[in-house]
């Protein structure tokens, strides 16, 4: 039986990335939360930075909504749920609107879902106008209004108005004092901002929002089977300790979804605070983060390290992507040269450097299936082991392109690739029972 569903729901998009999407869609979901509605944002594409700040601004989970990670079914399927317990949907694009295969403007036409425009107007006036006509008219999207970020007076943001002609201004942000700081990878993780809340409650009380534009957003229209969902306990009876702090933060909210409904028992310890791979535990997941940052303390937290060297040696199984995988070789260098020993189970050494090494989507293909995740790191690994297998680029020109090693030393199999669980369940719990999936 179909369910209809509706809600408001609305993608924040720009002409490019560096327009401040993720500061106005945190600004706009925590003004929306402190007027009493109830929001769910999502954040597009591949990552885990964006979402950690909008999970805060906005006071609820933030998962993943790709056309091509997720696919067209899981991203409709999320939207539902979220319309049955949410007043407003945000979605934070990612690039720039038309940027990628597929780019954010394929999944809001997906869906039907109006886009928001933002633009920093910081060094402009009225060439917005055509910046954002010409944003609407590409594709063309349904561009619901403009969102000007960096505004220098009210005077200024006449101007932009009066430029946008036939486009509605919804909002506007002034230029900020205090910015949301950055590293290599993107924003720092929230929990290192001291004033975080501080930060987000004077970003929305900076957000003028227009009202009659905002009431003028019709809601939009999902239509949902209603299906029974067919779980399989493939991993029902195993227990899988899960590294998180600073260090490994890299998660999807989803994987651990979907481990959970596998089967599994999840558990969760820190490498960091020096503690050890909690006992009983049949797999071990150490997904990425920075490692990098926190390498002196990794290098001295022996209780972690022999424990993981322990577990490798009763041949425990152990998925490790990117930064849980350096974290696994004899040695890293800090992009100050500093080399740190660690845990050894991967023979070789990751070198940090100043040039991405890797960006992208991906994929793995496996007897179950294709796998599909994504690639962004900054350092390279030099080792002997051969791998096993590669993953594969997604494109528009095609997926044939060579893209990370997957490699494997006993009971360890590692890659740079990030691995997105629900694309693939089956595919997913073979790499946490150490089957071969190739």
């Amino acid at each position: 039986m179909q369910e209809q569903l509706q809600a408001r729901i609305l993608l924040v998009s720009a002409v490019a990335s560096g327009q401040g999407k993720t500061t106005v869609t945190a600004a706009l979901a925590r003004k929306l939360v402190l007027q009493g509605l109830r929001v769910r944002v999502f954040k597009t594409g591949p990552d885990f930075l964006d979402p950690m700040l909008l999970e805060i601004a906005s006071r609820a989970p933030v998962y993943s909504l790709d056309l091509w990670m997720v696919g067209l079914e899981q991203c409709r399927t999320q939207l539902a749920e979220a319309a049955r317990v949410a007043d407003v949907i945000l979605i934070e694009g990612v690039m720039g609107l038309y940027d990628g295969a597929p780019s954010s403007a394929d999944l809001a036409r997906a869906f039907g879902v109006p886009v928001l425009a933002v633009v920093d107007v910081s060094a402009m006036a009225q060439t917005c106008g055509a910046v954002v006509t010409g944003l609407r008219d590409y594709g063309p999207v349904n561009l619901a209004g403009v969102i000007a970020n960096r505004v220098a007076s009210p005077g200024h943001a006449a101007m932009v108005v009066a430029a946008l002609r036939d486009i509605p201004m919804l909002a506007s942000l002034s230029r900020q004092e205090k910015s949301l700081p950055e590293r290599h990878l993107g924003l720092v993780l929230p929990d290192e901002v001291a004033d975080i809340e501080s930060l987000l409650d004077t970003l929305a009380e900076q957000l003028t929002l227009d009202a009659d534009v905002w009431n003028a957003i019709s809601p939009v229209q999902l239509d949902q089977e209603q299906a029974i969902e067919q779980v399989t306990s493939t991993l029902a009876g195993t227990t899988i300790a899960i590294a998180r702090d600073a260090a490994f933060a890299f998660l999807y909210p989803a994987n651990l979804d979907c481990l959970t409904k596998l089967g599994a028992k999840l558990c969760f310890f820190s490498p960091l605070a020096n503690q050890p791979v909690p006992s009983g535990a049949n797999a071990i997941y150490l997904p990425g983060g920075y490692p990098e940052l926190h390498a002196a303390t990794l290098s001295k937290a022996m209780i972690w390290q022999d424990s993981i060297r322990q577990a490798h040696a009763r041949d425990v199984s152990i998925w490790a992507e990117c930064g849980g995988m350096m974290s696994l070789t004899d040695s890293l260098s800090d992009l100050e040269g500093n080399s740190w020993s660690m845990a050894g189970i991967l023979p070789g050494h990751v070198a940090m450097q100043k040039r991405l090494a890797g960006l992208g989507s991906q994929g793995l293909t496996t007897r179950h299936g294709i796998l599909r995740g994504h690639t962004f790191h900054y350092s390279r690994l030099e080792t002997s082991v051969a791998p096993i297998s590669a993953t594969f680029k997604h494109s528009s020109a095609g997926t044939g392109a060579v893209g990370e090693a997957v490699y494997k030393v006993g009971s360890l199999t590692a890659s740079y690739f990030h691995a997105y669980f629900p694309s693939c369940p089956l595919a997913a719990a073979m790499l946490l029972t150490g089957e071969m999936v190739i």
